[in-house]
């Protein structure tokens, strides 16, 4: 396992991601995700499994201790007390004293940032979770929310595949000392029959999906999520360790990244995402 050191928090680079995984899948997969190596878990309060995870984790035969534990405030409960409640909530149904990770899953103008940003750092001082961030921030937000933090932000959570050019992103972390952790890295399925990661693939012995985990992990800073439902792909997610991308390699995947290529924007949700270099 790779590790990305970032403003005191050590994350394993490749961590298994639980959106839109019901809980009976989580407590069929996410156990044996454990036994297979995988040290990083990520849910969210809005996935509604949280319980689930929890139950996972405490039968995987992993100690809680060793494992990079992640979840999400979902935004209806950015006003402080509903906050900080949430938190103790998520604690409960995790099975846990701590999360390693705490998110400000989206951005929401309705509460200031500067009082969401306070209740993370309030839980954090309170020794509920180690390290603190957010998700589907673009930079304007991102420097804001540093700028109000007391605490170093550890990671910005965002769609990142082959097809989304993340540059300014990337930058913007890197600047703050922050990481990037990529979602949707197989870009809803797309990339498996992409003929250049196929391609590459085959001269490494390894799938697309390899390809791009790989790809994702291999850049400075940058964490990669990675999900299946399927027991059988497990060994596979997490064998993209014993290969290395040419320098050529790296940028045709980056060339693949094309205006239209973002996937997840909600309405009403997604800020003024940043315009790619």
């Amino acid at each position: 396992m790779k590790y990305v050191t970032v403003n005191g928090a050590t994350i394993p680079a490749l961590g298994f991601g639980t959106f839109r995984m019901p809980g009976a899948e989580v407590l069929k997969v996410v156990p044996e995700a454990i036994r297979q190596g995988f040290r990083h878990i990520d849910t969210a309060q809005i996935y509604g499994n949280e319980a689930e995870v929890g139950q996972a984790i405490a039968s995987s035969g992993v100690a809680r201790t060793d494992i990079f534990l992640t979840t999400k405030v979902w935004v209806d409960k950015y006003q402080r007390d509903a906050f900080v409640k949430s938190v103790d909530d998520s604690l409960k149904k995790l099975r846990t004293d701590h999360v390693d990770l705490l998110l400000l899953h989206w951005p929401n103008d309705a509460v200031s940032l500067a009082e969401q940003i306070g209740a993370l750092n309030e839980v954090r001082n309170a020794g509920k979770v180690r390290h603190i961030g957010v998700s589907n921030f673009n930079t304007t937000l991102m420097a804001e929310a540093v700028k109000l933090s007391d605490a170093p932000l550890v990671t910005n959570q965002v769609e990142y595949h082959p097809y989304l050019d993340q540059t300014a992103v990337l930058e913007a972390a890197r600047k703050a000392g922050m990481s990037v952790t990529a979602y949707y890295a197989m870009a809803d399925g797309k990339v498996i029959s992409d003929p250049v990661l196929k391609q590459i693939g085959t001269s490494h012995g390894k799938t697309a999906a390899q390809v791009v985990l790989r790809w994702l992990v291999q850049q400075d800073g940058v964490v990669t999520l990675t999900k299946t439902a399927t027991l059988s792909r497990l060994p596979e997610n997490f064998d993209i360790f014993d290969f290395e991308l040419s320098t050529d390699e790296m940028a045709a995947i980056h060339a693949l990244a094309a205006p239209g290529g973002r996937i997840v924007s909600p309405g009403g949700r997604a800020p003024v995402w940043d315009k790619a270099a």
